[in-house]
């Protein structure tokens, strides 16, 4: 299967648009190659339910969605409950997001990350992290302008991307194509020095090596650094 010229390490053309959106707080639009995703930070003030009340910290949580027209064929919007793939999806985006947030330095507020996919060509969920990432830093530094938090709560920068095995070939962020005939599949999340958030990897047919199992994460490490690299520039 070829790759239109992508060497198996390489990522796809990847961009991101800071303020794509007007009201939220943080907005990015996230581009995987073909993959749209818009990001957006919403701030409430006051922590969730089931939090204690005496809790100083505060929340970051998140929500996932597909527009009907994002895949190749139509898909129901999720109007009054939400498939296991899209409950699956957002938990990993919300727990990824605290995992480089220190949340006593954010007290009694809630931050909500909504990754809306506009258009779908593999690798959603790790489009949907790294612009939920950057939604949430663009919406800490408003925050911080404006007096209501005094601290950055943000701990290091966290990063993400699909890889697999395709024609027996370890390949990095792989399309909806590749996606569907990979032998593994993979989504890692790591944090800038490295550390492993998520690191979930599934043989779809024969199991597969330990040696493949490191190429996976070596390559993902890989292109996640060249994804971090970027946000400085954004």
């Amino acid at each position: 299967m070829e790759r239109a010229g992508r060497a198996n390490n390489e990522t796809r053309i990847i961009k991101f648009t800071k303020d794509f959106t007007k009201h939220a707080l943080g907005s990015v639009l996230v581009e995987f190659g073909d993959t749209r995703v818009i990001t957006t930070a919403s701030v409430e003030e006051g922590k969730p339910k089931w939090m204690d009340k005496e809790e100083k910290r505060g929340w970051v949580t998140a929500e996932y969605s597909l527009l009907p027209s994002a895949p190749n064929t139509r898909c129901q919007r999720e109007r009054t409950k939400i498939s296991g793939r899209t409950q699956e999806i957002q938990r990993l985006i919300g727990r990824s997001l605290r995992a480089c947030v220190d949340l006593e330095k954010m007290p009694d507020l809630t931050i909500t990350i909504d990754a809306d996919v506009i258009q779908a060509d593999g690798g959603t969920r790790t489009a949907s992290i790294c612009g939920g990432f950057l939604a949430l830093k663009i919406a800490v530094e408003k925050l911080i302008a404006q007096g209501k938090i005094t601290e950055n709560p943000i701990i290091e920068p966290i990063g993400a991307i699909s890889a697999g095995i395709v024609d027996s070939e370890v390949r990095l962020d792989l399309d909806y194509i590749e996606d569907s005939n990979a032998q593994v599949d993979s989504n890692i999340v790591l944090t800038k020095s490295g550390k492993i958030i998520e690191f979930q990897t599934t043989a779809e047919g024969e199991p597969y090596e330990q040696e493949q199992m490191i190429k996976i994460f070596n390559t993902a490490k890989e292109g996640i650094d060249k994804i971090i690299g970027m946000y400085d520039k954004i």
